[in-house]
């Protein structure tokens, strides 16, 4: 039996990839990897993630598009630039509460 992991991060949460130019806003974890072995191969074998940690689904963005990411806990870093995210999904769950915090409104959450 594997040890029980806790997230790290949490939803609602700013982050920001640490290898790759993305940031984004949690909105979803897995405890443990939960993506197709396909996606997983398809990473670079010298950066892939382990697949034992929790992984992030995001509403990501970068500087020239936004969009849906899926990324390890160990590639993830906290955002403090305090920089208002774009992304346009974010409104349908969460509400900036205008100190760089998200909150889920009410009825969105799982």
């Amino acid at each position: 039996m594997s040890p029980i992991r806790h997230a790290k991060f949490a939803i609602g949460q700013v982050v920001r990839h640490r290898i790759f130019p993305f940031r984004g806003l949690i909105f979803d974890i897995d405890p443990e990897f939960a993506n197709t072995e396909e996606w997983w191969l398809s990473i670079p074998e010298q950066i892939r993630p382990r697949k034992d940690q929790p992984f992030y689904h995001l509403y990501a963005e970068n500087a020239e598009m936004t969009y849906l990411a899926y990324v390890s806990e160990q590639n993830l870093l906290i955002d403090e630039s305090d920089v208002p995210l774009r992304h346009p999904d974010i409104a349908d769950q969460f509400i900036a509460d205008g100190n760089g915090v998200y909150r889920l409104l009410p009825g969105s959450e799982n």
